[in-house]
């Protein structure tokens, strides 16, 4: 099967897995729009205005790929 015949993925994140109680979720079709994403809602709604190296191992740890 090639690429083009499988089904496409989606990156799911909820935030509530990184930071309790945060109601934030998001999706995109790659890692790295969903980081984009992530990075701007933790500038916006955590006051977090740089995502460390520790921060985007979590955040990645929490993706789901459906």
């Amino acid at each position: 099967m090639s690429a083009h015949d499988r089904p496409k993925t989606t990156v799911h994140i909820a935030c509530s897995d990184v930071v309790p109680g945060c109601g934030f979720t998001a999706s995109a079709d790659t890692e790295e729009e969903l980081t984009d994403n992530v990075a701007t809602h933790a500038a916006q709604d955590h006051g977090v205005p740089e995502v460390t190296p520790e921060l985007a191992a979590k955040v990645k740890a929490a993706m789901r790929h459906q």
